[in-house]
């Protein structure tokens, strides 16, 4: 199987690949699924390489590019130690567990997608007061002709995914496919300093400045617009499973099929109401990960984080 770090990937595929038979086959050629597992390990899940995931990427959105530079080469663990000052799980109960979600996407991306984040989202929050608004993760991504991609995420951590828990993220991709949403992103993009740390290039820099600029036509953007959309949830048949088995690999790649299926026949009726000019060019991504529960999860994160922010 191949990996993003130590987790496995069970699934990447088209939905159009899955389902041939699909009623909306021009949509479906652009909507993708990503499944993805942690391992086992003495009949228990690895839950220290999903903590090891999460403190290696916490950087990649909760400190600017800059100082991510600046303090790496002092020490890693006071990268960590900036990071999670400026985290707002630690702080407040309403949102638990979206931060977790939020920085795995932006591992994801790193790793999976060779993304740049040229919006670290934490860092940047819009109100300090509240869970930042508008995208939850910002980055571009190069292709090899020196053009790039746009791509705006979503993030979520749920206890689980039926068919209720669907409506939130597809609300939350709809918001952010919006004009006005779109243009509030890119202008972040192009108003702050991080561009010019992530991409060494002043020529792709100068092309991304010019495109992404208020002046562009929407249109154009979103043919260059991909959405991941990361569901960290918790899982019964992985709660249940103490090996990485070919019978627990058939149970979860059934499963997410599943939802992947009836998450995007949702999503596509959405836009039969939202009718969003341009919808049938963007590219999205539905990234499932499986987790055994999610409390112990958001527990371990906060204490941890509030541990490291008061020894700091």
């Amino acid at each position: 199987m191949q990996k993003i770090g130590n987790f496995d990937i069970v699934i990447n595929k088209c939905l159009w690949e899955i389902n041939q038979e699909s009623t909306t086959p021009d949509l479906d050629k652009n909507d993708f699924l990503l499944s993805v597992i942690n391992g086992f390990e003495d009949g228990k899940w690895r839950k220290g390489e999903l903590r090891k995931f999460i403190f290696d990427n916490i950087a990649q959105t909760g400190l600017s590019a800059e100082d991510r530079d600046n303090l790496y080469s002092e020490s890693p663990y006071t990268t960590i130690t900036e990071s999670i000052k400026n985290l707002r799980l630690v702080d407040k109960d309403n949102g638990k567990g979206s931060e977790i979600a939020e920085i795995i996407l932006y591992g994801i991306m790193r790793y999976h997608y060779h993304a740049l984040p040229v919006v670290p989202k934490i860092f940047y929050k819009q109100n300090p007061k509240d869970n930042a608004k508008g995208a939850d993760s910002v980055h571009i991504v190069l292709d090899d002709d020196g053009d790039f991609s746009l791509w705006l995420g979503e993030a979520k951590f749920y206890n689980d995914i039926a068919d209720e828990r669907l409506y939130e993220p597809i609300k939350s991709v709809f918001d952010t496919i919006s004009t006005d949403k779109i243009k509030k992103e890119n202008a972040i993009i192009t108003s702050i300093k991080d561009l010019e740390y992530v991409i060494a290039n002043p020529n792709v820099r100068k092309k991304i400045q010019t495109t992404l600029r208020r002046e562009t036509s929407i249109d154009e953007i979103r043919k260059r617009l991909h959405v991941p959309i990361l569901l960290l949830h918790e899982c019964s048949i992985t709660n249940e499973t103490t090996e990485l088995s070919e019978s627990y690999l058939g149970n979860i790649k059934k499963y997410h099929l599943n939802r992947a299926q009836k998450y995007f026949v949702s999503q596509n009726n959405k836009q039969m109401k939202e009718k969003i000019h341009g919808y049938e060019h963007i590219q999205f991504h539905l990234i499932l990960f499986p987790v055994p529960q999610k409390t112990d999860i958001v527990n371990w994160f906060v204490e941890r984080a509030k541990q490291i922010k008061e020894d700091a």
